[in-house]
């Protein structure tokens, strides 16, 4: 089940657009959104290359910490409305029968947050990264390589589809990545009313094809079509059939080569991550 969903902040995110994504899963399923903030430690924030007096050195420390106050303050007073408008109830002692929410304030990278708090999560959402600008980066590649757990990426900006998972697209080549797609998000796929395998060619040597998924599916009460594509450019064809599906939500395996080796040369899943302009959950 759907139960803990976290949502990362920090200085490099935006959230409007995360949180609505979080909330339309978190009411489906009855799941509480953990907004974790991340703060950056004020002695992090001091000049190390410039020579400074103790006392100026305190002075800019307080001035750092009293300046993350603020923000957090601004941050939570913000999210009572916004928590409000999306129908989640505000609690620390979530009960697993209403969507909920809380905020948590904690010091650190969102690298090392996302880790922490990501490993206990059932789903991370996280914006897509802007590489142009170089935000989000750090907390998606964080999501995917360091918690095990699946990662829905959405739009930076904009509103949710009321209809998030109503009716989902699984990317299927047989590999061990998009195996692990699939075991992280059978609930989704139990949830959905409708739900299309996207598969291309012969898949991974030795790997399992479309139709033994299909019928894996079948065995936990999933009813699943095939939908078969050419395989010119995997990653333009999985997101160009995701929405000549109907589908709302792409799962797929992430970063089946590395994720350097995709950034620098190319790949199916980084082609996705910036391109992909429906939500794409993944998982490594």
């Amino acid at each position: 089940m759907i139960r803990r969903i976290l949502v990362p902040v920090g200085g490099d995110s935006v959230w409007r657009s995360v949180l609505e994504h979080a909330a339309t899963i978190a009411r489906r399923h009855g799941a509480h959104v953990i907004v974790v903030h991340c703060r950056t430690r004020p002695e992090e924030l001091m000049p190390y290359s410039v020579p400074l007096p103790a006392f100026a050195r305190e002075t800019l420390r307080k001035q750092a910490a009293e300046l993350a106050d603020q923000q957090e303050r601004a941050l939570r007073e913000e999210l009572h409305g916004v928590a409000a408008g999306l129908g989640l109830k505000e609690t620390d002692a979530p009960d697993g029968r209403e969507a909920s929410i809380e905020l948590v304030d904690e010091f650190g990278s969102i690298g090392d947050i996302v880790k922490h708090n990501g490993r206990l999560a059932d789903l991370i959402v996280v914006a897509k990264p802007d590489r142009d600008r170089n935000v989000g980066s750090n907390a998606l590649k964080s999501a995917i390589f360091l918690t095990g757990r699946p990662v829905l990426m959405c739009a930076r900006a904009g509103d949710a589809d009321p209809n998030l998972g109503k009716r989902i697209a699984i990317g299927w080549n047989g590999s061990l990545e998009a195996a692990r797609a699939v075991a992280a998000t059978l609930d989704l796929a139990a949830a959905a009313e409708a739900v299309t395998i996207l598969t291309a060619g012969k898949g991974e040597l030795h790997g399992p094809p479309a139709e033994e998924l299909a019928a894996y599916y079948r065995l936990r009460g999933v009813s699943a079509e095939i939908r078969r594509f050419e395989v010119r450019h995997p990653g333009a064809a999985l997101l160009e059939n995701t929405v000549a599906a109907g589908a709302s939500l792409l799962v797929m395996g992430a970063y089946g080569q590395s994720h350097e080796r995709e950034t620098l040369f190319g790949g199916n899943t980084q082609y996705v991550v910036d391109k992909a302009e429906i939500p794409v959950v993944m998982a490594h």
